[in-house]
């Protein structure tokens, strides 16, 4: 059973900063791609970011320049730093992977961007 934990998440001020961290129980994590999706409330769940196993990134037009995904292979984790956050990035952030066709995901964690 593969397990997704989310931390990280909080209140931050508009230009602020936050890291979140996604840490998966799957000893072979280095070879599976991971991704954050988030999801604000009445709205679609959206891709964020994703990085493959060999490292190569994509990104939403969104948070083009001021999010940076990133996985440690020898702590099984996953990063996205966040960097010059606005209200609209306001969202529930869900780590995400997908194994033989089968998606995991994460139990989200909130971050609120307010003054």
């Amino acid at each position: 059973q593969v397990q997704l934990v989310e931390s990280g998440g909080g209140l931050a001020q508009p230009g602020g900063s936050l890291r979140l961290s996604c840490v998966t129980s799957r000893s072979i994590f280095s070879i599976y791609p991971m991704g954050w999706y988030r999801q604000a409330p009445g709205k679609q769940r959206d891709m964020v970011a994703r990085i493959s196993s060999s490292g190569r990134t994509n990104y939403a037009d969104s948070v083009k320049g001021r999010f940076t995904i990133s996985r440690d292979n020898a702590k099984n984790t996953v990063y996205l730093q966040m960097n010059s956050l606005k209200p609209e990035d306001t969202a529930v952030y869900y780590c995400h992977t997908q194994i033989s066709v089968r998606d995991y995901w994460g139990q989200g964690t909130q971050v609120t961007v307010s003054s």
